[in-house]
């Protein structure tokens, strides 16, 4: 039964739809291109369309086999790299949400390994001169040689500095990918002024753990002496390989479901930060082999070994200290029979080696701030005019009031949670950089029919332990409410601020997995064939980002 459905459709209806698509989408980049003038523009979005064109047929084979029955472990770091690819292309660098602060702190971590200077003696990290242009792509700084040699901000433009990718339009793309090579050409000039630069923007605080991979690119293009834009791609390559890897040990590891995590894993918000430098890609990478562990644990393992433990203490450790609250989810843990353990004295150890090192860790990293919050009854909200915010003290306090903001805020924000989530609002949340409402439909109604149970499969999640799961995604989901609660709302918010719908996506495979039941049964396997629709539908999103961005002058 398996892959009639995509056979049926045959090679060439994904290609086609696509090219209908793609040749509507063309007229809109063809005009941009006469606007300003550009031939690469229309060049650029062609190779696009032929990558996307070559990227339906390859999704076909791999999916339907050709009779050699690939599994979908096998197929998955495929198709992630390539459209992974095309994002980060795109949605070039420095787009994606908060991705200049990621930036930022995965130079300052590639300076430590290479025993360069990392910071100034005010703390602010140092950049490479050329590498400060794209922090101010159209040269409104004003900058002075400090008396330690570096380059400085002492002021700006009227229009203040222009971030790379922070607003995309067609001069993004001019500066990265046009003729003129602008970006590279102030980077020397700068270059000219003195070696390093200060930049003005902090890094975030958290574990370096969470910047290894995008530090690793980063080193790499400054050890072979390329420019600011191989740099810059070459971190966010180097964090889509290791998304890619970390996702490919969790379908691995997998006794159920890998069809779900797949399908998540091609939403065009998990595309386009796996693409970036932002740390989401260790926190949904960790979450995903977390769950998968305790799942094959749960499932299939006969008993549990030390280095099991050790991998999941090693896992909630490293995603920890990003977003504590995903320590939540070290619920799963309680799937996993004491028996398996060997009695419970074992399994209290190994419970006190999970949740003793994700604390351990906690401490080092967020002592400070876990205090901070803990013991403020007064605080205000810096990005309201520095308007009174929510304390722990207060929320403890006023319990019905807390409720009630709670349900305001789900009854008013769920759709914005939805859409965001799958990835309607790309880039920095822009709303211009929209996914159409009808292909968020698209790839809810996929998620949905992936996790519906198939014929003759077996409902693993069920009883009790489904109950469990649907609590402990519900506590995650609360607990992050919660934090920017606390953390980023005034006090005359209607409702709770700075929730983002990516913040669901590390454990939105889990929930999936318990929707299935016994009631809802597809006639027809057909995970493959939606799973390659998905793949289709990124096509289209990608051309329409692309002529969209053209268009926006």
């Amino acid at each position: 039964m398996k892959r009639k459905i995509l056979k049926a459709a045959g090679p060439w209806a994904g290609p086609a739809v696509l090219l209908v698509f793609g040749l509507w989408h063309l007229l809109d980049t063809r005009t941009a291109a006469a606007a300003v003038g550009g031939s690469w523009l229309l060049i650029g979005y062609v190779l696009l369309l032929a990558a996307v064109l070559s990227g339906a047929v390859l999704f076909y084979r791999l999916f339907a086999g050709n009779g050699r029955g690939l599994s979908l472990e096998r197929v998955y770091p495929a198709a992630a790299l390539f459209l992974g690819v095309l994002y980060m292309l795109v949605l070039p660098p420095l787009s994606a949400p908060d991705e200049i602060s990621h930036y930022v702190s995965a130079y300052q971590l590639s300076s430590r390994m290479l025993g360069a200077p990392s910071n100034d003696q005010y703390g602010y990290v140092l950049v490479r001169s050329r590498d400060w242009a794209a922090e101010d792509v159209y040269g409104s700084y004003r900058y002075e040689v400090g008396d330690d040699g570096y380059l400085r901000q002492t002021g700006a433009g009227e229009e203040g500095p222009v971030v790379l990718g922070q607003t995309l339009t067609e001069k993004t793309y001019e500066t990265l990918y046009g003729s003129g090579g602008s970006l590279e050409a102030r980077g020397r000039q700068l270059e000219e002024e003195a070696p390093l630069a200060v930049s003005p923007y902090p890094p975030v605080n958290t574990t370096p753990a969470a910047y290894v991979p995008q530090a690793i690119g980063i080193s790499l293009a400054r050890l072979l002496g390329l420019g600011s834009t191989a740099l810059l791609f070459l971190g966010r390559l180097c964090n889509l390989l290791f998304f890619t890897g970390l996702t490919w040990l969790a379908m691995r590891r997998l006794p159920f479901g890998k069809e779900v995590l797949f399908g998540t894993a091609l939403l065009p918000m998990t595309l386009h930060l796996s693409a970036s430098f932002s740390y989401d890609v260790l926190i949904m990478g960790c979450m995903f082999w977390f769950t998968a562990v305790c799942l094959d644990l749960a499932y299939r393992q006969e008993r549990v070994r030390v280095r099991d433990v050790v991998l999941l203490a090693a896992l909630m450790a490293a995603a920890g200290p990003c977003k504590m609250v995903y320590a939540s989810l070290m619920g799963l843990c309680l799937l996993i029979p004491v028996k398996k353990f060997g009695g419970w004295k074992t399994w209290l150890l190994a419970a006190a080696a999970v949740a003793g090192a994700w604390a351990a860790v906690m401490v080092l990293v967020n002592g400070q701030t876990i205090a901070l919050y803990a013991a403020e009854t007064e605080k205000s909200v810096p990005w309201a005019a520095q308007e009174a915010g929510y304390s722990l003290s207060y929320v403890l306090r006023h319990p019905r009031e807390t409720a009630a903001l709670f349900y305001s805020t789900l009854l008013w924000q769920l759709e914005e949670y939805h859409m965001t989530m799958i990835g309607a609002y790309l880039g920095n949340l822009d709303p211009v950089l929209s996914v159409p409402y009808g292909v968020v439909l698209l790839f809810t109604g996929a998620l949905l029919l992936l996790a519906l149970r198939k014929p003759e499969e077996p409902v693993v999640l069920s009883g009790g332990r489904r109950i469990w799961v649907f609590a402990v995604c519900g506590l995650c989901a609360a607990a992050l409410m919660g934090s920017m609660l606390i953390a980023w709302t005034a006090m005359s918010s209607p409702v709770i601020s700075g929730v983002q719908g990516r913040y669901f996506l590390p454990f939105l495979p889990v929930l999936l997995m318990a929707v299935k039941n016994r009631q809802l049964i597809l006639t027809k396997d057909g995970n493959r064939s939606i799973l390659y629709l998905m793949c289709c539908a990124n096509g289209y999103v990608l051309l329409r980002l692309y002529a969209t961005v053209a268009l926006r002058l």
